[in-house]
């Protein structure tokens, strides 16, 4: 059956509705409603509707009976969203006219707040504050995932494993190192928020709906009202007013440092699905983050990494959707904007919740020390070192490469292991190999020698761990300090 074309009361759309002889058709009140997924904005909207009317009154434009009524009525409606007994409607469209209507019905000083100030400018002051937060908190969430990345590679510290190239095994690295390369991934990822949080600080009130006002607000008071502020504690605000209401790249930005949180967390979950199969076994994965079959009751299936490998896909599509929406689309404000917000939001939840779910998967990790010692093992692993040890015997790179080349055909032409090849067979390769050759595959040894920064080394993975331990501190501290 077609959906009905009766129209809305004209009432029902009192903001904007003065020029319209007749409310728009129920079927595009539902089409463009945006109340549904915008409410979440609730308070920041009235964040900046508290400060929006605090300058009207220091302009004098409004008085100070008005604001304090104003005040204690937004307050009151907060107070009622948060408890869950706010009635929104769809008719009126968004989470602005909601709260705006609402208000204007408890408080008649409320018809005037709407002064100097449009909806386009409004959305994007709500979306900044937004975006400051939800930069804080998803710093936060990834900070605790490498606190249990750390702590997982304390707990495991003297354990070495195999790197790879190719997913070929390459050279022994420890574990702690592997995962140490995890952190400075997030790390990255943390810096990108931060870096978006610092974009997003710019107030946008007072830019109206495309060319500001004609009244004599102050900007910059708003400005400090809402925190816009630089390190020194000075107004910050968005200096072209047609850009302001159009611009959407800090919604991509964000959108992109979600979706790049999200290769990188998918990175991360396929070493672990790798490394959890039983051709590695190298760990053990938490049972509470795991799920078996519904038919091979001996299956224990990685579920939380290859679900976190499935949500890159979505972080990503959302930067897509973003990246779209807007690249057609001339100055200033065109409705298409309004589809920003779902892609949006939906790229917060679901980076939040993925790094709660990496923190947790690390929690309870364990690994196999049998498993990957006997995989360190391989001499193979050190056939590069061989060459170090001819380099260091004066022989050229390429020579010395060539040679211990030479040496791994033999050693499989006998097969046996590398570092069993009979030393007439070696020194037939080449005649710089002394009969110490075979201190080359001392692990111990191995790792000693990689004494430079960044790498695996012991010294440096002491520093490392030091590093590490004072840049998650300095999270936690700056978060008690807020």
């Amino acid at each position: 059956m077609a959906k009905s074309t009766k129209t809305a009361r004209p009432s029902q759309q009192a903001t904007w509705g003065g020029r319209f002889t007749s409310g728009p058709a129920e079927l595009m009140l539902a089409f463009s409603e945006s109340v549904s997924f915008d409410r979440r904005l609730a308070p920041f909207d009235i964040a900046g509707s508290k400060a929006h009317s605090a300058m009207l009154a220091h302009t004098g434009i409004i008085t100070a009976a008005e604001r304090d009524a104003i005040h204690a009525g937004l307050d009151a409606i907060l107070a009622e969203i948060e408890a869950g007994k706010f009635k929104w409607d769809v008719k009126l469209e968004d989470v602005h006219m909601n709260i705006e209507q609402a208000l204007t019905r408890r408080v008649p000083a409320a018809a005037k707040l709407h002064t100097a100030r449009s909806r386009n400018d409004q959305v994007a002051t709500d979306m900044r504050l937004y975006l400051k937060h939800a930069c804080a908190q998803l710093s936060e969430k990834i900070a605790a995932a490498q606190r249990a990345i750390l702590d997982a590679a304390d707990a495991h510290a003297d354990v070495l494993i195999p790197g790879y190239t190719h997913l070929q095994r390459a050279q022994p690295v420890y574990l702690a190192h592997h995962l140490f390369a995890w952190l400075e991934m997030l790390q990255r990822d943390r810096a990108r928020l931060a870096e978006t949080a610092a974009r997003a600080n710019w107030c946008p009130l007072g830019s109206g709906a495309i060319a500001g006002t004609t009244l004599p607000i102050d900007r910059e008071f708003t400005a400090r009202q809402l925190g816009f502020v630089d390190a020194r504690g000075r107004p910050q605000v968005t200096q072209n007013s047609m850009d302001t209401v159009a611009d959407r790249d800090l919604f991509t930005e964000f959108a992109h440092a979600c979706a790049l949180f999200g290769v990188h967390i998918s990175r991360i979950a396929e070493d672990l699905i790798l490394w959890s199969s039983a051709e590695f076994k190298f760990v053990e994965l938490p049972d509470a983050f795991c799920t078996g079959s519904s038919l091979m009751p001996q299956k224990k299936n990685p579920d939380s990494c290859e679900l976190l490998r499935g949500k890159s896909a979505r972080l990503q599509g959302n930067l897509h959707t973003l990246l779209t929406l807007a690249k057609g689309l001339p100055l200033t404000y065109n409705r298409d904007l309004q589809e920003d917000k779902p892609p949006l939001f939906d790229s917060h939840d679901q980076a939040a919740i993925c790094a709660d779910v990496l923190a947790g998967t690390f929690t309870g990790l364990k690994m196999n020390r049998d498993k990957c010692a006997a995989a360190v093992a391989d001499p193979a692993l050190l056939a590069t070192d061989l060459a170090d040890y001819l380099v260091e015997r004066g022989v050229p790179f390429r020579e010395a490469h060539h040679a211990v080349g030479a040496v791994v055909r033999v050693a499989e032409t006998l097969r046996v292991p590398l570092d069993k090849v009979p030393y007439d067979e070696i020194q037939s390769v080449h005649p710089a190999f002394e009969p110490d050759w075979t201190q080359v595959f001392d692990l111990k040894r191995a790792m000693q020698k990689r004494r430079g920064t960044g790498m695996p080394g012991p010294q440096q993975i002491k520093k490392q761990f030091a590093r590490w331990e004072k840049l998650i501190a300095e999270t936690r501290k700056g978060k008690n300090a807020k």
